[in-house]
């Protein structure tokens, strides 16, 4: 079960999801806030013109820079999170990119996390390239370790905890505290975990990304990135999102908001789910092992355990030496499983995670058997019946 903790108002985590971002009374008692749909703003003279036009952080003046639907999201994010400030974009990848290029810039180093997904290891190695920014891969288990590989041209180290098809936890206060001797900004990437099962800013992070897209909208009908920050890294990061034109559809802030509301309960239920998967996948003759840092033997587990509220329903698993045909019989096989590159939807997910030539310092030791699951809401019993009839054609027992 999670460990859920007060704000500094005595408020849980429940509660702030269900209360943070919405005023009924500013829009005559309607519940939830309107969705606005706007690019014109239109000013009522040239006093509010003038007043108002240059102040374009936190205030509506034109629909690029936000509307009260974009406000409210942020409100309730930056809440749910623990941090001063938020701003929506488009999508996870895009809260990646404003992120890391409002503390970049030529010249400069960037300290990446060897298990960080595919579209972000992109982002360092192919297009902060092209602008004179160089990018160096660190094992995701170096801890304070960090400090070795920091140069005086450092200036972002980047986390994911713990990482989305390897799922290696990281010492995140310990990195925290090393990058920031050094004047290093910290920044972690927190979707597995969301704002409910892992609180950024307690831990010494600086800066918090999240694809929204995923747990915090909930129902795969949505592409949505958040930045949360402190207030002291707020204004360079909304500034760059503005700079870069990187707005939020009104539709999917609202859905986004809408899905915070029933976060906790969603949560839950796709931890018990997970877990109960992940102890049965343990025990499976066709498993070679599990990655689950909820689980007591994975070598994450101590460090979860310590920094985490409560595991979502994102894990790994590598299955024993077979064909790639069975492989394929396997995937092919289930029903309830659906294969797709996303998560934290309602609906159970499986892939190949792909990882041969994926990692740079920490060689993956069989990247042809390692697949991601998401545990989504269905019965978990179903769940594993599926999964039992894809083992059965894994091992040829069935056409």
């Amino acid at each position: 079960m999670s460990r859920s903790r007060p704000d500094e108002r005595g408020r849980r985590p429940a509660t702030i999801l269900g209360r943070a971002g919405r005023n009924p009374h500013d829009h005559r008692g309607v519940v939830n806030p309107p969705v606005y749909h706007a690019s014109t703003v239109l000013f009522r003279d040239t006093e509010d013109l003038r007043s108002r036009g240059p102040r374009r952080l936190d205030d509506v003046v034109y629909g690029r820079f936000g509307t009260p639907t974009t406000f409210a999201f942020e409100e309730a994010m930056a809440a749910a999170e623990g941090g001063a400030r938020s701003v929506a974009v488009g999508s996870g990848k895009t809260a990646v990119a404003i992120a890391l290029t409002s503390f970049l810039a030529a010249g400069d180093h960037l300290l990446m996390v060897d298990s960080a997904y595919g579209p972000t290891r992109s982002i360092g190695f192919g297009w902060l390239a092209r602008f004179g920014v160089e990018t160096t891969f660190y094992d995701p288990c170096i801890g304070a370790g960090i400090a070795d590989l920091i140069r005086d041209n450092t200036r972002v180290v980047f986390l994911e905890s713990p990482g989305s098809l390897t799922f290696e936890v990281q010492d995140v206060p310990a990195i925290a505290a090393a990058a920031q001797a050094r004047g290093c900004t910290v920044i972690l990437d927190n979707t597995w975990a969301s704002p409910l099962f892992f609180r950024p800013f307690e831990h010494g992070v600086d800066v918090s990304v999240q694809a929204a897209t995923k747990y915090v909208s909930g129902h795969s009908d949505v592409m949505l990135g958040v930045v949360t920050t402190t207030e002291e890294t707020h204004a360079v990061v909304r500034k760059a999102a503005q700079a870069l034109g990187a707005t939020a559809g009104p539709d999917d802030l609202y859905l986004g908001l809408r899905g915070l509301r029933t976060l906790d309960v969603r949560l839950h239920r796709h931890m018990e789910s997970g877990l109960a998967l992940a102890r049965w996948l343990a025990a499976r003759p066709e498993v070679e092992r599990v990655l689950h840092p909820g689980l007591e033997q994975d070598p994450g587990h101590a460090l979860w355990k310590r920094d985490f509220l409560g595991a979502s329903g994102l894990f790994g698993l590598i299955l024993r030496p077979a064909p790639h045909a069975a492989y394929d019989a396997f995937l092919n096989a289930l029903q309830l499983f659906g294969m797709g590159y996303s998560w934290g939807g309602f609906e159970s997910l499986i892939i190949p995670s792909m990882l041969k030539g994926a990692r740079e310092v920490t060689p993956w030791p069989a990247p042809e058997r390692t697949f991601r699951i998401h545990a989504g809401l269905e019965d978990v019993v179903d769940l594993q019946d599926d999964l039992e009839a894809g083992f059965a054609c894994l091992r040829g027992e069935t056409a």
